[in-house]
């Protein structure tokens, strides 16, 4: 049995085509994603389910009795409300149904029509949790582990959209709405999040642009494309495969069609007699097929995101930290950090909402100096920054005044472009970029940000959670440009997916107190069973302290492991043999009919040269780095032993 079900729905803003003869039905049990375009409808179907939209045209039914709460996208202002309150606030429906029960039963003389009445009544107070309120309350707020005394404006956004989940599920409603759940939430809280979502025993709709978030829980996908609604069954890499065939396929038919329309134009531009009988039919197929091109609704041009890049480094190190130790308050955020980021990698920071992972930022661009240890940055670098407070736009100027600094062209990779024609790129229209920023929504704010920010020349980009309300047709555009960009890449993201497509290397704020280095994405982070530090938990005890106390105490080691003793032994007579191997094709390079070979073998050893010097550097700067902590072992030492 569908427990809600959209009958070709329409839905206008104006001019504007929100929905057109949308359908779908949401059946018992289900968890599907609402995902589209930034724009597409998705938040405006959520309303139409609340009662806060009306339908333009088409039937919107409900299964009877039917009960529904949602968790809006804006997070409640902090207030001196406590946790308790709030929650209570999700128990006002049910509160209600039974004082009117109460209310109907008082007379002790009923007819049958009120008899049956009062039965419909307690089977929906049954449903709804019982008749005790206080005890639904108290049993959400134990399983959720929420301090139920604390003020909302004690807690950090992260519990606030606990609070605010635990006021939607408290009335255990058949079906949860749930609009960009994840957004500016960490880690931590959106894996909570998850996990609570998938127990949750009714139906679930949610909208959101966390594909890792999506692939976890989503068992179907519900895609607004151009106005309509399409259903994918699957999880969400399924759809993933099967919308890029049926892009394919839809571009297929699209140049078939076309093709045959303009050999039916070209046939009646010839003069043939129309009017014969024998041509009519034609005729009546040519005018359908206008029709039905001119109905066509074209699909969204793909982003295409440009980075303005500049000369590259000229040596391979962009910043080292040496023992670099800070904190606030009397409060270590960084411990001891020893670090070296070279040139192309793409190092990604991971941590909770307050652990300290802008402070790392501002040291490693060298805007703050920390407390001990130090901090070289590489020569020539060309920095570009987004940061958390790149939304303070000016909301009275163009996206075009903006992003052109009031000129009508920019300068990209050497070349001048209209800023009109680049902000089409973003996904603006010519009308679009001409409109004050005022009008935009959160996610169009955001592409405006990174279009000013990647016309700046750069060769060490650093982006502070960029991934925020972007729809993922532009974050799929931005992981491609980032996977192609030449310089080096430092990124603070809660974004698992995202960091799996660009990161080479993450950068983790880890329990007691570590910030630990590992190869590869978050996957591969989370495989190996470690755990992030939390530092906004108001049940936390000190037994993480106790733990980092004691940690601290036994990690620092006093000499060189053997196996790293043996590999600086090593190298030497590796860093011999590259340099042998590399003075050999350097000659071969070098001889006068070198050239003259065919372009394959040219290639081929031009290729190996290039392999071999990549080879040496990264060796050389092993022993080095070796060398350096071999050598800080040994300052270490007290004299006299």
């Amino acid at each position: 049995m569908s427990l809600i079900r959209f009958d070709t729905v329409n839905l206008r803003f104006g001019d504007q085509v929100i929905l057109q003869e949308a359908s779908f039905a949401l059946e018992e049990g289900e968890r599907v994603c609402l995902i589209g375009r930034n724009g597409a409808g998705k938040s405006s179907t959520f309303r139409l389910l609340m009662g806060e939209l009306e339908a333009d045209d088409g039937e919107i039914e409900f299964g009877g009795g039917l009960r529904m709460s949602m968790l809006d996208q804006a997070l409640s202002e902090p207030s001196t409300h406590t946790v308790r309150e709030i929650v209570a606030a999700g128990m006002s429906a049910q509160r209600a149904r039974i004082a009117a029960y109460e209310k109907l039963a008082e007379n002790p003389a009923h007819d049958k029509a009120t008899l049956r009445e009062l039965e419909e009544m307690e089977r929906t107070i049954v449903a709804g949790g019982g008749w005790s309120a206080d005890t639904q309350i108290d049993s959400i707020i134990s399983e959720l582990r929420l301090p139920a005394e604390d003020q909302m404006g004690q807690l950090s956004g992260g519990w606030r959209r606990r609070v605010a989940l635990a006021c939607a599920l408290v009335s255990k409603p058949d079906v949860l709405l749930l609009d960009e759940p994840t957004n500016h939430l960490d880690i931590r809280t959106i894996e909570w999040l998850e996990h609570t979502v998938r127990g949750f025993p009714g139906s679930v709709m949610f909208i959101s642009h966390d594909r890792a978030l999506v692939q976890a829980l989503a068992t179907r996908i519900l895609e607004i494309d151009r106005g309509r609604m399409v259903s994918w069954p699957g999880r969400y890499r399924d759809f993933v495969r099967a919308k890029a065939q049926s892009v394919e396929e839809e571009a297929r038919r699209n140049a078939e069609f076309d093709k045959r329309l303009a050999e039916e134009e070209v046939w009646i531009r010839r003069g043939i007699k129309a009017r014969e009988s024998r041509n009519e039919g034609r005729v009546r197929a040519l005018e359908e097929m206008r029709e039905e091109r001119a109905a066509r609704i074209p699909r969204v041009r793909q982003a295409r995101i440009h980075i303005n890049e500049s000369e590259q480094l000229p040596g391979r190190k962009v910043i080292e930290l040496h023992n670099v130790s800070h904190g606030f308050g009397g409060r270590t955020l960084i411990n001891r950090l020893n670090l070296k980021i070279m040139r192309g990698d793409r190092l990604g920071i991971v941590g909770n909402n307050g652990i300290g992972k802008s402070t790392l930022l501002n040291i490693l661009l060298g805007e703050l100096k920390p407390e001990s240890g130090t901090v070289k940055l590489g020569t020539n670098l060309e920095i570009a920054y987004f940061d958390q407070l790149r939304r303070e736009l000016d909301t009275s100027k163009t996206v075009a005044d903006i992003v052109g600094d009031g000129r009508d062209y920019i300068r990209m990779n050497g070349k001048q472009k209209h800023v009109v024609g680049y902000m089409t790129d973003f996904l603006f229209s010519a009308k679009r970029a001409q409109t004050r920023v005022s009008a935009l929504s959160g996610g169009e704010r955001n592409r405006v940000v990174l279009a000013k920010l990647f016309t700046q020349p750069c060769n060490l980009l650093v982006l502070d959670e960029p991934t925020n309300d972007l729809d993922v047709e532009t974050l799929q555009a931005l992981e491609r440009r980032l996977q192609a960009f030449n310089g080096t890449l430092i990124m603070v993201s809660h974004d698992r997916y995202f960091l799996d497509a660009v990161a080479s290397k993450l950068l983790v704020f880890e329990e007691d107190g570590e910030v630990v280095a590992h190869a590869g994405g978050y996957s591969d982070w989370a495989g190996r069973g470690r755990n992030l530090a939390v530092a906004d938990d108001p049940q936390k005890s000190a037994k993480a302290e106790a733990r980092a106390a004691e940690r601290e105490r036994r990690r620092s080691p006093t000499k060189l492991s053997y196996k790293l003793k043996r590999e600086l032994e090593a190298l030497p007579d590796k860093i011999e043999s590259l340099e042998k191997a590399l003075a050999e094709v350097q000659a071969r390079i070098g001889a006068p009919d070198f050239y003259a070979q065919e372009h394959e073998r040219v290639q081929a050893v031009l290729t190996e040269m290039q392999e071999t010097e990549q080879a040496l550097e990264v060796s050389m700067s092993r022993w080095t780095e070796l060398e350096d902590l071999r050598h800080s072992f040994e300052q270490k030492i007290p004299e006299g032993l």
